[in-house]
This record gives C-alpha cells, sequence and structure tokens, in this order.
C-alpha cells in the first residue's frame, strides 16, 4: 500500500497550448502498471476553458466546486456544477470549463489506450465560448 499525502504532489498552470485563459492542474494519481487511468484535480478560473479534444478510452469528470461548462461538438453546451458526473465517451470531441463569470473545479480521470489518453485539438474560440 502506497498513501502520497496532500500537498505532495506539484501543480502547475495549464499549457497555453491547450487551454485558453488561466487554468491549475493539480495531479491526483498516475498510472503505474497495471493500473491504465490517471486522473488530475483541474480548476478553470472565469472564461478558462480547455481546447477541443479526445480521449481514446473516454473521461469521467467529477465537480467539485463551482460552475461551468462542457460541450460536445455539434451539441449545446451544457452546465456542469457540484456533485455532477459526466461521461465524455471515446473519441467524442469535446471542452470544459468554466463559465465566462465563475470559476469551476472538476477531476478529470481518463483511461489509456495503447499509452495515449487524450488527442489535443484546436482552441475553443471567443464566438463558441459565447453562444447559447
Amino acid at each position: 500500500m502506497e498513501i502520497t499525502r496532500n500537498g505532495s504532489r506539484d501543480g502547475m498552470i495549464g499549457s497555453p497550448d491547450l487551454f485558453t485563459g488561466t487554468v491549475y492542474v493539480e495531479p491526483v494519481f498516475g498510472n503505474p502498471e497495471p493500473f491504465m487511468v490517471n486522473a488530475g484535480k483541474v480548476t478553470f478560473l472565469p472564461g478558462a476553458r480547455s481546447n477541443w479534444h479526445t480521449h481514446p478510452a473516454g473521461q469521467m469528470l467529477i465537480v467539485i466546486d463551482g460552475t461551468g461548462w462542457v460541450q460536445e461538438e455539434g451539441e449545446e453546451k451544457q452546465v456542469m456544477q457540484p456533485g455532477d458526473v459526466i461521461w465524455c465517451p471515446p473519441a467524442v470531441k469535446h471542452w470544459h470549463g468554466a463559465t465566462d463569470t465563475t470559476s469551476v473545479t472538476h477531476y478529470a480521470v481518463q483511461q489509456f489506450e495503447n499509452g495515449e489518453n487524450v488527442t489535443w485539438m484546436e482552441p475553443v474560440t471567443d464566438e463558441q465560448f459565447a453562444a447559447e
């Protein structure tokens, strides 16, 4: 058994190549063999969001604080709030982040497939983000 103590994992500001706005990413756990899942705690400040992306084996988002948005390509964006659990199926193009006026924090849990857990794509435009 191994215990990783709270505060012992270094977080980082999300890369501007992958996110718009200020995003803080804290690793929760990695994927040591044979465990093929990893997780991060991600906080988006108002207006911040991920780029469009997919996950080869899907992703679970567990919202723990604030209010944010999540959107599947071709669908309307949805509100996400504490206690919500969002399943993003494999290969579904989507984005998630804060609203324009509120921050949001969620755990992001994704499984690896062939050594990959995410495929990053283009940024979500301001027009896409603001769309009703």
